[in-house]
Order: C-alpha cells, then sequence, then structure tokens
C-alpha cells in the first residue's frame, strides 16, 4: 500500500493518497460574490461636485451667474444701464416735480372738498367756504415760500452754499423716488408709455404688456423671465415661462397679435416652444429682428466654394431669420416645392439638386416640363434628361418611373442576398452607394412643373385597365415616395398649382419634406405644408410678394434650428444661370473622372427597361378606388357630380374623412336648404364632427362623411338609386 501523506489546507493537515493523483496546492480559499465590472459603477460625489452640481440647479443662483454667455450679457446690461442712469435719474426728478406740483394744485384748489360738494349737489351751498380756504391755503403758499427764501438766504449768508447744495440733492432723490416708473406709483397709472419698439429689451414690463394687449395672459397674470434679454445676431432672444394653464402653442398660433403689440412685423418676429429636457408646454423662446431680416440681398450658394459634395450630407439650402444656416436633409426622404409663379420654386429645386450633382455616384433623372431652359445645364450630368410639355414626354416620364420600380424592386431583391455587415438593415448605406459592383447609387428624380404629367388625360392601358397617363404617373410617384427612399431613391418635385386636384392626397401624405413659397391663400399652403399647419402659425399665403426665394420649410431631418422645430421660415441661397452651369460643369468633370458618366449626359439615351406587369403588381394600379371607378361608369346626377368633381382624390380612401357643409356650400355655389335635401335623397345626411379651429380649440361642425359620399356613388352605380329623382328604384 502506499503510504498516506499530509497535506496542509488553509492550516489543516489533511491526508492524501501518494498515487497518480496528487494535491496541488492552490493557496488560501476565500469566500466572494460573482460581479460584472463592465456595468457603470457609481462615482464617488465629493463635496465640491455636490456643490456645483447644486449651483447649477438651484432656482436661487441667478442664470447669469451659471451662463457664460449670460453673463457677458448681463455684464453689457449692467453697463447701458451704467451710462443711461443720469438721464434716468434727471428724467425721473422732472417725473417728481410734475406729481409734486400736481399734489399742490388739487390741494390749493381743495379739489376733496369740491369733488364732495359737487357728489351731494350743495356746491352753491359751499362756494363761499370754498373761496375762503382757498384764498386761506394761497395765503399760506405765499407765506411758506416767503420763509424758504428768507432761510435759503439767512444759510447762504452764514454757512455758504454747501448746505444748499446738500439740501437740494436730498430734495432731487425724493422727487426722483416719487417720480419712479413703476406701475402704482403716486401720480401715475399702468400704461405703455412712449414707442413700443424693442423697448422690451431693457423694460421687462413691456414684454408683460405686449402679452396682456394680445390677450395671451389675462391683466392679473405676468410672465417669468427664463433667460434675460440676449444679443443673437441682428436681433434679440429671451425666453420665457407663461402662467401656469396657458400653453406655448396659443403664442405661436397668435404671433401676428404679439407681433402688432411689440409694433414690429410679423417676419421679424420668430416665436418657437422649447422642446426637450430643458423646455415644456408653457416655455416660449421669442428672437425679434432689428429690421427685415429678408430686405437684404440673398446669399450666393456656399456649393461655388467646394471641390465636392457628400450627397449623404444635408445640402445647404438657405438661411434663417437668425442668420442661421439651413442644410436640406435628401437621402432616406422626399422634397415637395410649391409657390405661385416669379417666386423662387425652380431655383430651390435647383439648390437641393446641386449638391447631389457635385457627387459624382448620384445618378440623376431631370424632367423639365416648364419647356425651358432653367435644367438645361443638368444634361450635362443627368443619366436621363429632357425638356418639353408634350404628350410624348408625359408618357416618357412614365417609361422613366416604370423603370425605376423595378430598379427599386431589384435592389431590394439584391439586399437580402448581402451580409448583416454590408447591409444591416433593408437601407442603402453610403458604402453601398458607391460600390460599382452593387450598382445601388444613390438615384435623385427631378420633375419640375409636376402639375402637367399629373393633368395629362391621355389614355393608356396597364394589364388590361384602361386609365390616363396623369392617375399612373400619380400612382407611380405614390409608390416610388413610400417605398424608394429606403433603396437610394431621393424624389423632387415641384408645382405652381399646389391644389388638392393637381397633387393627389396619396402622393402628398408621403413626401417628407415641403418648401412652401408664396401662394395664393391658406388652403394652398396647407396643401403642401401639411394640414392644419396655418393654424400653427405656418402660413405661406402672407408671405410679401417683395421676398423672392423666402418660404416656409417643414424639414424630415435635423437642421440648424434643432430636431424638434416644426417648421421654420427661409431665405433660399441664390444661384443665377452662371452659378448653376459653373455648378453643373463641375459635377461633370468629377463623374469622368471617377467613371461614373452615364446615359444621356455619356451620349447613350437608350431606352428604359420595363416590366408593366410587375409594377402593376408591386403598385396594385389594377384596383383602383371605387368611387372613382363608379363615377367613370356612369353619369351622376346634381349636386353629387359636383361634390365628386370638388373632391376629387381627397374622395379616396387615405384622403379626407369629413367635408364641412359650409365649405361645399361657398364652393359650389348653392343654396344650402336645397342643397341638403338633396344630398338627402342620395342616402348623404349632415352629421357634427369634432374638429379643430383655427385658434387651436375644438369645435363641432356640420359636414358630410366623405364614406357616405363614396356609398351613394356606388349606389348610383348599381341601380339602387335613380340619377334622375335620387330615390330609390322600386
Amino acid at each position: 500500500m502506499n503510504a498516506d501523506n499530509g497535506v496542509s489546507v488553509n492550516g489543516a493537515t489533511v491526508s492524501s493518497r501518494s498515487g497518480p493523483r496528487e494535491v496541488e496546492h492552490v493557496g488560501p480559499v476565500l469566500d466572494g460574490e460573482l460581479i460584472d465590472d463592465t456595468l457603470p459603477q457609481p462615482r464617488r460625489r465629493t463635496a465640491r461636485h455636490r456643490f456645483r452640481r447644486w449651483w447649477l440647479h438651484s432656482p436661487r443662483v441667478p442664470l447669469w451667474l451659471k451662463n457664460r454667455p449670460q453673463a457677458a450679457q448681463a455684464a453689457k446690461d449692467a453697463a447701458v444701464a451704467v451710462l443711461r442712469s443720469p438721464w434716468r435719474y434727471l428724467g425721473a426728478v422732472v417725473r417728481g416735480a410734475v406729481v409734486g406740483v400736481r399734489w399742490w394744485r388739487r390741494w390749493v384748489r381743495v379739489a376733496d372738498y369740491r369733488t364732495a360738494a359737487e357728489e351731494s349737489e350743495k356746491l352753491a351751498d359751499k362756494f363761499t367756504e370754498i373761496r375762503e380756504l382757498t384764498l386761506f391755503r394761497w395765503k399760506v403758499t405765499g407765506a411758506v415760500l416767503a420763509a424758504a427764501a428768507l432761510v435759503v438766504a439767512v444759510v447762504d449768508l452764514v454757512y455758504g452754499a454747501d448746505p444748499l447744495w446738500i439740501a437740494g440733492a436730498a430734495v432731487s432723490v425724493a422727487l426722483a423716488v416719487l417720480g419712479r416708473r413703476k406701475d402704482g406709483s403716486p401720480g401715475r397709472k399702468p400704461a405703455l408709455a412712449g414707442p413700443r419698439t424693442l423697448t422690451w429689451t431693457m423694460d421687462p414690463q413691456v414684454l408683460v404688456d405686449a402679452f396682456r394687449d394680445a390677450k395671451l395672459i389675462g391683466k392679473d397674470e405676468s410672465l417669468r423671465l427664463v433667460e434675460r434679454a440676449t444679443r443673437i445676431g441682428d436681433g434679440w432672444a429671451i425666453t420665457v415661462d407663461l402662467p401656469a394653464t396657458r400653453k406655448a402653442a396659443d403664442v405661436v398660433k397668435n404671433r401676428d397679435a404679439l407681433a402688432s403689440a411689440l409694433a414690429v412685423d410679423e417676419v421679424q418676429l420668430i416665436v418657437e416652444r422649447v422642446r426637450g429636457n430643458g423646455g415644456h408646454a408653457g416655455r416660449v423662446a421669442m428672437w425679434v429682428a432689428d429690421e427685415d431680416p429678408y430686405s437684404s440681398p440673398p446669399l450666393r450658394t456656399p456649393l461655388l466654394g467646394v471641390s465636392r459634395w457628400d450627397a449623404w450630407r444635408p445640402v445647404p439650402f438657405g438661411r434663417d431669420a437668425r442668420d442661421r444656416r439651413i442644410d436640406l436633409p435628401l437621402v432616406w426622404t422626399s422634397l415637395l416645392v410649391g409657390a405661385i409663379p416669379r417666386q423662387g420654386k425652380t431655383f430651390a429645386a435647383r439648390l437641393a439638386a446641386a449638391g447631389l450633382i457635385l457627387d459624382a455616384w448620384v445618378r440623376l433623372y431631370v424632367a423639365d416640363f416648364k419647356a425651358g431652359k432653367d435644367w438645361d445645364a443638368a444634361g450635362q450630368v443627368a443619366h436621363r434628361f429632357m425638356s418639353g410639355d408634350e404628350t410624348e414626354h408625359v408618357l416618357a416620364l412614365v417609361d422613366w418611373l416604370v423603370e425605376l420600380v423595378g430598379e427599386v424592386q431589384g435592389r431590394f431583391r439584391r439586399m437580402r442576398d448581402l451580409d448583416d455587415l454590408t447591409c444591416p438593415e433593408s437601407k442603402v448605406t453610403p458604402d453601398m452607394s458607391r460600390d460599382g459592383t452593387l450598382n445601388m447609387p444613390i438615384t435623385a428624380v427631378f420633375i419640375d412643373e409636376v402639375q402637367v404629367p399629373l393633368e395629362d388625360r391621355t389614355p393608356v392601358t396597364v394589364q388590361g385597365k384602361k386609365l390616363t397617363a396623369g392617375e399612373y404617373v400619380g400612382e407611380l410617384l405614390t409608390w416610388l415616395a413610400k417605398k424608394g427612399p429606403a433603396a437610394g431613391i431621393v424624389l423632387v418635385v415641384a408645382t405652381q398649382r399646389p391644389d388638392s386636384k393637381t397633387i393627389p392626397s396619396g402622393l402628398r401624405a408621403v413626401l417628407g419634406s415641403r418648401f412652401a413659397l408664396r401662394v395664393m391663400d391658406w388652403r394652398d399652403s396647407n396643401i403642401v405644408l401639411g394640414e392644419q399647419m396655418n393654424t400653427r402659425g405656418f402660413d405661406s399665403s402672407r408671405l410679401l410678394p417683395s421676398h423672392k426665394g423666402v418660404g416656409i420649410l417643414r424639414p424630415d431631418g435635423d437642421t440648424a434650428a434643432g430636431a424638434d422645430v416644426l417648421a421654420m421660415t427661409v431665405r433660399t441661397y441664390y444661384m443665377p444661370n452662371e452659378d448653376w452651369q459653373t455648378i453643373c460643369q463641375q459635377g461633370r468633370a468629377l463623374r469622368e473622372a471617377a467613371g461614373t458618366l452615364s446615359g444621356h449626359a455619356a451620349g447613350k439615351d437608350t431606352r428604359p427597361t420595363l416590366d408593366h406587369a410587375a409594377v402593376a403588381r408591386a403598385i396594385g394600379s389594377s384596383h383602383r378606388e371605387a368611387a372613382t371607378v363608379a363615377a367613370e361608369r356612369v353619369e351622376l346626377p346634381e349636386p353629387l357630380a359636383a361634390v365628386v368633381e370638388y373632391l376629387g382624390d381627397d374622395l379616396q380612401e387615405g384622403g379626407r374623412d369629413f367635408v364641412p357643409t359650409a365649405e361645399l356650400v361657398e364652393s359650389l355655389d348653392v343654396e344650402p336648404t336645397a342643397f341638403g335635401r338633396q344630398m338627402g335623397d342620395y342616402g348623404c345626411r349632415p352629421e357634427r364632427f369634432r374638429v379643430p379651429g383655427e385658434d387651436g380649440r375644438t369645435k363641432q361642425v356640420r359636414g358630410y362623411a366623405t364614406a357616405d359620399i363614396r356609398a351613394a356613388v356606388d349606389a348610383v352605380a348599381a341601380g339602387k338609386l335613380d340619377p334622375g329623382s335620387g330615390k330609390d328604384d322600386p
């Protein structure tokens, strides 16, 4: 047998047999627990850190002691106050003297006694007493003045002028206190004296009065200053908190009233709700320009000073009222530009194109239905290009769009075969767009005067179904706007007719970014920017005719104004034809160097590869809206036909759910009672719907549900209603 060997473990001896398995000494065995040191560990806070945290968050510490810009502004305000103090003191002394004279005049005229006698209708009986008392007080006044003059002469003779100067200073201080600018002071009434133009920068009370005058706060309510007035750009910025229950959204909606109260034009006033961690529903940030921020000449586009541009970066688009540069994101979104003629619509669309032209890996499709020369320079870089407004150009656009729909489908199929490192999601990445073997470049489609193809009535046949070319173009554009951005398709359309009949509601709903220059009325503005945008303070019909290139931008992405800003007024950069041609020539040189010049620009205008069957299955063109089809099959009676024609695409699924009776009566110019009776014959009964009003409050409005109107159209088409009488067939 093997002899036992003693092994010591933690000071104890344990017997072990010697053999093939030997006991290895591993040191002391300790108790413990398993911890994950990769998790964030609690930081040790020292007294210095705790004090710093208290200092930054305590409401008792003034803001100018926490923030360097605020401290600088406070120092400027203090310096201005010191320089203005002599004049303010002199003014207060004069006002105090006026108040004192008024007091003496009321006393010497026995105004209180006289008023009491008039109210008791005993003035005639008391006239003698009032007269005697008045003469007595005049005598007292004369005696006091004589005594004062005697005292001044004696003091000057005995002690010199020094006591008189001291007494005069004391009197002036008393008069200054009496005449201080403060509501409720003797002889003063709460009033906004003098011009209101930007006086609130020195006197916050003027700003409070302006909010009261604009009916944004009550007479007994006030504002809380969050950030003092600070000079930013060519204007003043200030942040205030509204009283409890008051909403910043109401201030934004009533910006015109506040501008009137501040005596500035509304284009000089920017009002925004402060969002995020530093804001709440009652916090308002204001910026007021010294003068019209859009009166100066526009700036040239900064793209003239760059050799190339990355399409994945937002494109320099313009500047806002604060002179901040606003860049427009284009990749993974789309853009709608709307305006009346000669307001800068084409210039805005070309600014969006300029950044993409300076990226050699971007493929361009340009269709100019204005048939002018504004886009001719783009033919040097465009993969496909045309300029014209004839039917042949509309049909050529149809072929382009069909080709692009097939391209998008092919890209998604190829993405499924790529590994997660190359394609993490079902979206084109920057590396993928520049990989020639994948053939997935960013493809930008620019269509100027898009209303021309959308209104074209040339009949086309798709999979045995007949429809107009305009309807087919609308369906193709809607599909591309929905699914194209993820595959690298950028759709930019511009129109001078932004109405509901021209641009289908389904297309408008999927265009991510909007830019509205001046239009005719708030309805057109809402069609470009989105429903109810005018009630949120954004109405491009209020822009001045002289403000060329100025519009309201509703971006789909981050801008210099912040990710939480809904929309902003922007003045686009100026890019005349010579600058546009320079950029296009530079873009062609970049493509020649990179070997990406193709299609029309390379002199190879090949016919698009078309697969109408696959496209029809993708966009579902064989299944059109029931109401539209029914309206084409049968002649509708009045006023149902007029209602269907007025609503247009808004009658389709995804359009409007409700149309007010007042809107139909006004637009169709019909007699309300007869109209209601005729619509009732077709099963359309007016109901009350809750809709947001222009003031932001919900109100009840009588109107018709579009579902009922569609049902009436179907009933007439099916023969269940007599088109002539509106009565059910027996």
